[in-house]
């Protein structure tokens, strides 16, 4: 009896034993996102900021045109300022010009630049030298002097055949120096007010043109003046006389 006692008693304490130890237990994993830092913010990027054209003339025209993401403040230098991400401006920059984008954000800073250029047209000053000036004399020379028909402009037959002569070969010499001009010159005979022989011989000067223009002699290059009455070649009171004076005339006189 006191055996059996002994070993339930025994068998007691062991189990009271067991129950009474304590097990380790792993603690549970933290979460991912106390494991790892915050990501970091995207840095901006500029995915176009160009002009177009890039090359204007003085004065013209061009297109800034850009395109931002993951910024908040987008700045165009010069003189343009604060934009939107995204857009197009047109501008007229009198000289060459470099503009500069700053796109900012929680990120950082980008940049990029476009380049506006002013086309520089160099006009041309070439002058005939004396030698050419001599070869156009001789042509004015040979090129005779059209005359009218009292109180009429029209140019006659033989008028058109006097300006025809080395018209051609006029033309030539003178597309070649675009800055210098030959004058036509309008004449009238002695009757009629002064204003009305003005007119008149203003309408002549100008049909002579016209007709050298059609024969290939630049009209750009040819001036226009009228001498009414004044500059008389010949003073005889007669028809013979007056015909003289009414007469379209070529010149180099500047």
């Amino acid at each position: 009896m006191n055996k059996l006692l002994c070993v339930t008693v025994g068998a007691v304490c062991l189990i009271a034993a067991g129950c009474s130890k304590k097990v380790a237990v792993k603690p549970a994993p933290p979460p991912a996102a106390q494991q790892a830092k915050a990501s970091a913010p995207d840095k901006p990027v500029i995915s176009l900021f160009a002009a177009s054209p890039g090359t204007i003339d003085k004065g013209g025209e061009t297109t800034l045109r850009w395109a931002v993401e993951h910024a908040n403040n987008v700045q165009i230098a010069p003189a343009i300022g604060t934009v939107q991400e995204s857009g197009s401006r047109g501008i007229f920059p009198s000289a060459d010009t470099m503009y500069t984008l700053t796109a900012t954000g929680p990120g950082g800073t980008a940049s990029a630049t476009a380049s506006v250029n002013i086309l520089v047209h160099t006009a041309s000053t070439k002058m005939p030298d004396q030698a050419t000036k001599n070869q156009i004399q001789e042509l004015l020379n040979r090129i005779q002097d059209a005359y009218f028909d009292y109180n009429k402009h029209d140019i006659r037959p033989d008028a058109q055949a006097a300006l025809v002569a080395d018209a051609k070969t006029l033309g030539e010499i003178l597309k070649q120096y675009p800055d210098y001009k030959l004058t036509v010159q309008g004449y009238c005979d002695e009757r009629g007010s002064e204003e009305y022989n003005l007119a008149l011989g203003d309408k002549r000067a100008n049909q002579a043109k016209e007709y050298l223009t059609s024969l290939g002699v630049p009209g750009a290059q040819l001036k226009t003046i009228s001498y009414g009455k004044e500059r008389q070649i010949c003073s005889e009171h007669d028809e013979a006389c007056w015909q003289k004076n009414r007469r379209a005339h070529i010149t180099q006189e500047q």
